[in-house]
């Protein structure tokens, strides 16, 4: 197995700005549908366990919320083969959350739509 090299920032594709609209299920369903292998998509930054949880993160309730659907999406898609989840360590307790799309398996179109609607 080769190994792999770092993702750069040019690699990285950014659908939000940093005080734009957070990422929703819709946006990186519609991104890994389009994605060629090895583009890589930031979901969120920040300390996903902690953010995502009602008692310990500063984030508003409905913030949490749909970081929770986003992380469930992009597990999701990751059992099902579409993506590699990783990590990148940007500072103490600071991390950004990457998805890298994978070769498609099977026919594209409508067949990775039911994919990910089964998934859920």
């Amino acid at each position: 197995m080769g190994r792999l090299s770092p993702i750069t920032e040019a690699e990285v594709v950014q659908l939000h700005g940093a005080n734009g609209p957070g990422l929703d299920e819709v946006g990186l369903a519609a991104w890994i549908a389009q994605a060629e292998p090895g583009e890589a998509l930031v979901y969120h930054r920040g300390f996903l366990a902690v953010d995502a949880t009602s008692v310990i993160s500063k984030l508003p309730a409905d913030r949490q919320r749909a970081l929770q659907l986003v992380a469930a999406a992009a597990r999701r898609a990751a059992e099902q083969n579409l993506v590699h989840l990783v990590q990148s360590r940007l500072g103490p307790d600071a991390f950004a959350y990457i998805a890298v799309a994978r070769p498609k398996p099977g026919p594209p179109g409508a067949a990775l739509s039911m994919r990910l609607l089964e998934a859920a």
